[in-house]
């Protein structure tokens, strides 16, 4: 994995930057290794004030409601995946020629001699899924493992625990990867691109290429989606270990040195003897659980990382065939009359509501949110023909209802002004209203869901009440 720069923590002045889930765990482990440790923190809330009375009993030193001012003597920032690199204390460590990490930089620095390697997992939507269906798969080759980073798992908690791994299947956000110069992954996939976050990057290309910072030093395999040029062109323009290949997923018949579908079968081409004459089987499609379009892509990246790791083709079946996804990802709840009801609560963005509705043929669509700057004219576009109905809910349904009078007028649209917690009872009962037999209610919101609920996870248990309420009144 490359030499490793051994660092002397010990009387080193680190300023932590933001409290929070890594905050707190990098402020723990820095003032163990010896380091003095200064947390600043731009809130001084209650919940603030706990979190820095728990910190300073232990002697670290911790600045709240005051994010921007750099401590004096400070040797290296270590920052929290959230804040924007605009930030006016990262101006003040640049000036003072002070390195900025983030977590995973620092969990990639402090790992031991003979550490697991990491496969590593980005793109805007499909990484929790593809990480999780990583590890299974790597389980069910009987190697040690875990799914780890921006999955909820701190990278800091595992490379400093006691537990030893053989590999690790590691999640990163393009924010994590921002701040992570070093990370040097065995093989790493891009799931696909499309606009997010970009308040945070700037840009666009900023964002591109924060994600395509997980191929940089790749040693076997930078995998990439053949439907998405975007992410080929991040390998083409990353510069890797001598012999690493790169190594395309697609959803129809693979070239070689790429994983696709024949017949129903998820093959690969690109990790046996002959790419040229030869595949082999690695699972089937009704193997994989959903097996939405999106889905199987997943499925088929998780296998592309994993044989690049050398699991055996029986283990991609193995893996698959025992993963259950989350909950709110593309979930049936049930059928009533005939009905299916579908929970895709995470589709919290453009992209990932796309992919959702592309893998049913009849849908009412229960959509909005919170847009967070997103327009619908191409999600609307692409989706139209799909469409029985649309019942919209949430502060910014006026843009997704605009762009259904644009691209699709004939559909008939209930626009739902409440924000109750009777909404969603109302949504799944007009939904219903406009469904047939044979069709898919399906919510996938294409937006963000605090305008009216907790986060995507209350979103979906509130629909899925509403469809249990439907179905026992039925």
């Amino acid at each position: 994995m490359g030499s490793q720069e051994v660092m002397t923590w010990a009387g080193k002045n680190v300023t932590v930057a933001g409290l929070g889930v890594s905050g707190i765990p990098a402020a723990r482990v820095l003032h163990g290794l010896g380091a003095v440790v200064t947390v600043v923190n731009e809130g001084d809330d209650e919940r603030s004030r706990t979190q820095a009375a728990e910190l300073e009993k232990l002697g670290v030193t911790v600045r709240l409601g005051d994010g921007d001012t750099l401590p004096e003597g400070t040797e290296l920032v270590v920052t929290t995946p959230g804040w924007k690199p605009g930030k006016p204390l990262f101006a003040a460590a640049a000036a003072a020629g002070v390195e900025v990490w983030g977590d995973v930089e620092l969990a990639w620095r402090l790992r031991g001699p003979g550490a697991a390697p990491w496969l590593a997992v980005t793109g805007t939507n499909g990484k929790t899924t593809t990480v999780r269906m990583l590890a299974s798969i790597l389980e069910a080759a009987g190697l040690r493992t875990a799914a780890v980073g921006n999955i909820g798992v701190s990278l800091l908690d595992v490379v400093t625990g006691d537990d030893t791994y053989d590999v690790l299947a590691v999640e990163l956000s393009s924010y994590q990867l921002h701040w992570a110069p070093s990370l040097r992954a065995h093989s790493a996939a891009v799931l696909n691109l499309a606009p997010d976050h970009l308040d945070w990057h700037g840009s666009m290309e900023a964002y591109a290429a924060d994600k395509g910072r997980v191929y940089e030093g790749n040693q076997i395999a930078c995998v990439y989606n053949t439907a998405d040029k975007a992410t080929e062109d991040l390998v083409r323009e990353a510069d890797v270990e001598e012999g690493c290949r790169a190594v395309g997923f697609t959803l129809n018949a693979p070239a070689p040195s790429q994983l696709g579908v024949v017949d129903g079968i998820l093959v690969d081409r690109a990790f046996v003897p002959d790419r040229q004459k030869q595949a082999q089987e690695l699972a089937e499609i009704s193997d994989v659980q959903p097996p939405a379009p999106h889905n199987i892509a997943n499925a088929l990246a998780a296998a592309a990382l994993a044989r690049a790791y050398g699991v055996p083709a029986t283990a991609v079946r193995d893996g698959l065939r025992a993963f259950r996804p989350d909950a709110h990802r593309i979930e049936h709840v049930a059928d009533v009359a005939e009905v299916a009801y579908v929970d895709d609560s995470k589709a919290t963005n453009t992209h990932a509501a796309e992919a959702s509705l592309a893998a049913y043929e009849s849908i009412v669509w229960i959509a909005g949110g919170l847009a967070k700057g997103a327009t619908f004219d191409e999600l609307v576009t692409k989706s139209a023909k799909r469409l029985r109905g649309v019942v919209l809910i949430g502060a910014d349904r006026a843009l997704i209802r605009e762009a259904l009078a644009r691209h699709a007028p004939e559909v008939p649209v209930v626009d739902l002004d409440r924000t109750d917690t009777g909404a969603m009872s109302e949504a799944v009962e007009q939904a219903a209203r406009l469904a047939e037999p044979g069709d898919t209610v399906l919510m996938a919101p294409a937006c963000a869901s605090m305008d009216m609920f907790t986060n995507y996870n209350k979103r979906g248990d509130a629909f899925a009440d509403a469809v249990r309420e439907l179905g026992a009144s039925a």
